[in-house]
């Protein structure tokens, strides 16, 4: 470390966290455009002038808050080096950065992507390959699964600074209370049993579920819940199928679960379904497996000595609806610090960091589901006795065979086309609305049918006039 004080490296660090002060921003995944991205090249950004500063977006949550307080170790050994960090929530963020890395704007260096992101904008050469990469990054480190999920071609397109899959948390003194056994691999049949005995037989909502509009947010749950019960979004022909009964089947399931969330369901998403988890608001909650650590800490959780964990729940004639995901550090194509964002994020994804952050605030909280070599350390997996049905839901998520049926795409929580954004977005908010009693299930499942229809037919036209 060098010898520069804490306060001098914190100066050389701006923090933007709300969208709003960065003025409007164009939509380019609005419905009526959804295949913008198809037409929307790399593009040459306007002229960065802050010399060695890095821009990174990041989606607002622990771990990446953690990034950011651990970034003055980076800082120590970049003294030249300035960072601005953009924090969003999670629809906000898929907005920013898709529309600065769409449009070739320029703005960010380095951005926080998914698995989705990752296939997708590579296909368009919207992000840079993780090639010809500094000394100490070893892409042979990272998960396999989580690796093949973030390359394209065989050629990583973003490192995963954390990997997650889905499996259920439940209280196990509202559980013992209720005199009912969870399962060590429950259908959502057996959830919707147990949410239903600690809702109605205490004072405790019986289940936490996202509900908050968006395709990370409540269709990514409804659409691992379709999936495991033998639904699709598409036929191999790319005809929609979301009024089939499989999927109707899954909506009641959903409906139901949310039906015994507590107030303001129709407004939470992972991070205030984390919050009431915590708050010890609900007894039982079917979501990223990176809550783990958050659930079980007893510095900020109620409820850290009275939580069990399971595989995510399924069907007996379908899938498990473990997801499979990543919150990976891409560099978007545009940016003009590529070389300095290269070493960033060697930075952030080495052992080295994984160390940093033990030291700082314990195993733990170290994140997961990047690293094989931090299941094989012992005070990882003592600290986190959750580790290893972490590490078993990754490498068993089905991503390439979602469903029981043959499917055009790939993907247990969304489908890997660019008009998936829009799409998600459309219909997670016929869902939200469903929540709030303002639309029946029959008519959900008539407009999700016809947005999907559309968007797929308007995709089709795009393509057909990107080749003239």
């Amino acid at each position: 470390m060098s010898a520069m004080t804490k306060e001098s490296q914190m100066r050389r660090v701006r923090d933007v966290r709300s969208a709003s002060a960065q003025g409007s921003r164009s939509k380019v995944v609005a419905l009526t455009g959804a295949g913008a991205l198809l037409l929307a090249g790399c593009g040459g950004g306007d002229e960065q002038t802050a010399g060695d500063t890095l821009t990174i977006a990041v989606v607002d949550n622990g771990d990446l808050d953690t990034l950011q307080e651990m970034s003055e170790a980076f800082l120590a050994e970049h003294p030249d080096v300035e960072i601005e960090w953009v924090r969003e929530g999670e629809n906000e963020l898929r907005e920013t950065v898709t529309t600065d890395v769409g449009t070739g704007a320029g703005r960010f260096d380095v951005a926080t992507v998914g698995t989705y992101e990752a296939q997708v904008w590579a296909d368009q050469e919207l992000l840079t390959p993780l090639t010809d990469m500094p000394e100490g990054f070893d892409a042979s480190a990272f998960i396999p699964e989580v690796a093949d999920a973030l390359s394209h071609e065989g050629t990583l397109q973003a490192a995963p600074f954390y990997g997650e899959s889905t499996f259920t948390m439940y209280r196990t003194d509202l559980l013992d209370e209720v005199g009912v056994e969870m399962s060590d691999r429950p259908t959502w049949d057996d959830v919707v049993a147990a949410a239903t005995a600690i809702d109605e037989q205490t004072d405790t909502a019986g289940v936490c579920v996202r509900g908050k509009p968006g395709w990370g947010e409540n269709t990514a749950v409804v659409t691992a819940m379709a999936h495991s019960y033998g639904a699709r979004w598409y036929d191999p022909d790319w005809s929609p199928e979301l009024d089939s009964d499989a999927w109707r089947q899954a909506s009641e399931t959903y409906l139901a679960l949310a039906g015994m969330a507590p107030e303001g369901v129709a407004d939470a998403g992972y991070t205030e379904n984390l919050a009431l988890f915590q708050d010890g608001e609900c007894g039982i909650w079917v979501d990223a497996t990176t809550a783990a650590h958050f659930v079980t800490d007893p510095d900020t959780s109620s409820v850290a000595k009275d939580v069990g964990f399971a595989f995510a729940p399924g069907t007996d004639a379908g899938r498990a609806s473990n997801w499979l995901w990543a919150w990976a550090l891409a560099i978007p194509a545009s940016s003009e610090q590529p070389e300095l964002a290269k070493e960033f994020i060697t930075w952030a994804t080495s052992e080295g960091y994984a160390e940093l952050v033990a030291q700082e605030q314990g195993w733990a909280a170290v994140p997961a589901g990047n690293r094989t070599d931090l299941y094989e350390n012992p005070d990882y997996t003592e600290a986190a006795p959750f580790a290893d049905l972490a590490l078993e839901s990754i490498q068993t998520s089905q991503i390439a065979e979602p469903t029981t049926q043959p499917v055009p795409y790939i993907g247990m929580q969304y489908v890997d086309v660019p008009a998936f954004q829009s799409l998600g977005n459309a219909v997670g908010e016929q869902y939200s609305t469903a929540i709030e009693g303002e639309l029946s299930l029959d008519e959900v499942l008539e407009r999700s049918q016809w947005v999907a229809d559309e968007t797929i037919e308007q995709t089709r036209l795009l393509a057909e006039q990107d080749q003239d």
